[in-house]
């Protein structure tokens, strides 16, 4: 493997909707440093320095709470807020600044005991390995490797790469016995990895273009995000795009 590098992950909330983060996720995440992004999405007739100057204290107020939790679980954390027009970009230009290998998009996870990591042919697999690796540092989460080939042609093919994905997460330092594979021959890989995530607890996809916004929130992880009841985390490719907008955020 390369040389090992630090990781961290991008956590937005919407904490003026009260949306919070489930203990369970607190506690798998605890040993990887966290940004925490308090975020409010305002209409474009609401300049982003009015919507800061009417909530900002309110969001100051909640992401101090939330950091709270995060530390008492051991967690490296740090937080920023921001009041935009486009959230989306907002996630990608935060995720750029502060170096984040993966956004983390939140939903219900009364339990947290099982992953499924969706693998695509052209994804970076060494760095979606060393992250995982870092992630299941002091957890006991169990993972399936999972692919989908769109004929039985392709089967041997995706089994190789999964053998060499789960290669990369034993030299990463994950357990052997906690990993399982599965490949599936299926004309829609979004529906074959939706259906296989209903006997997983998170749902772990990879990015295989520079845009978290562009290629990946508005593609394929997106759409899993809002049609599953997991927990998405999505992993950034190691290339870096910034793309500057209008939102006013700063360090909490």
């Amino acid at each position: 493997m390369s040389a090992h590098r630090d990781h961290r992950v991008l956590v937005p909330v919407d904490v003026l909707e009260g949306q919070s983060v489930p203990r369970t996720i607190v506690d798998a995440f605890a040993s990887i440093p966290v940004v925490l992004l308090g975020y409010r999405e305002v209409p474009d007739q609401t300049g982003p320095d009015q919507a800061r100057e009417q909530y900002g204290d309110r969001v100051q107020a909640e992401l101090a709470e939330l950091r709270t939790v995060f530390e008492d679980a051991g967690c490296d954390v740090t937080s920023r807020s921001a009041f935009t027009h486009d959230r989306l970009k907002t996630f990608e230009r935060v995720a750029v600044d502060e170096s984040c290998d993966a956004v983390l998009v939140l939903n219900p996870a009364p339990v947290l005991e099982t992953v499924l990591v969706a693998i695509r042919s052209d994804v970076n697999v060494e760095h979606i390995a060393g992250l995982l690796g870092t992630i299941l540092t002091d957890t006991a989460l169990e993972l399936t490797l999972f692919h989908v080939v769109s004929d039985e042609a392709e089967r041997d093919g995706g089994v190789e790469l999964l053998e060499t994905a789960r290669s990369e997460l034993v030299a990463a330092g994950v357990d052997a016995s906690r990993i399982d594979s599965s490949v599936v021959v299926d004309d829609s890989p979004t529906a074959a990895i939706l259906e296989a995530a209903t006997d997983h607890d998170l749902l772990v996809a990879g990015e295989s273009r520079p845009s978290i916004r562009r290629f990946v929130f508005r593609d394929r992880a997106e759409r899993l995000a809002r049609r599953t009841v997991d927990p998405v985390l999505v992993i950034r490719g190691e290339y870096l795009e910034s793309d500057k907008e209008d939102a006013i955020d700063g360090d909490g």
